[in-house]
């Protein structure tokens, strides 16, 4: 677990690119659960699209996973103050139960994009801060074990 936690430390392409995989992956994790998991599959274009990390990715995707459950009330919170108060979903051909279960997912899926954008912006920067300062760590770490073994 230590090694591919360096590995991803160690990937090409610098900070930029591993907080913006893991911002790829938060987000996409943020709409998940109404979808049936179909949403995962968003992960791979958008990371081409962004050039982020797909290890970083399912690194977000995972931390998504263990925050949803407190993030889902937020979720549907935020949608019920962004859709229409008078806003619902009546298909004729359906049990009201049902009606009511598909409005919860459209409030889950409305409110998770909303949420899940804000998150992935939210904590870009500081992992992106974070691998840099420990890839200074690192750098400075190697000069001076250099050092000491020149003299």
């Amino acid at each position: 677990m230590k090694y591919q936690y360096y590995k991803l430390l160690r990937a090409k392409g610098g900070a930029a690119v591993i907080a913006m995989g893991f911002a790829v992956g938060l987000f996409v994790e943020m709409f998940n659960l109404p979808t049936y998991g179909t949403s995962f599959l968003l992960i791979f274009p958008l990371n081409f699209v962004l050039r982020g990390s797909l290890a970083a990715a399912l690194v977000g995707f995972v931390f998504g996973k263990i925050i949803y459950v407190p993030m889902s009330f937020l979720n549907t919170y935020v949608a019920t103050h962004v859709l229409p108060n008078d806003f619902s979903v009546q298909l004729s051909f359906l049990p009201g139960w049902i009606n009511r279960a598909l409005l919860l997912n459209l409030k889950l899926i409305v409110g998770g994009v909303i949420d899940g954008a804000a998150l992935a912006l939210l904590l870009y920067f500081p992992i992106r801060y974070s691998v840099n300062a420990f890839k200074r760590k690192r750098k400075e770490t190697r000069k001076l074990r250099r050092a000491t073994v020149g003299h």
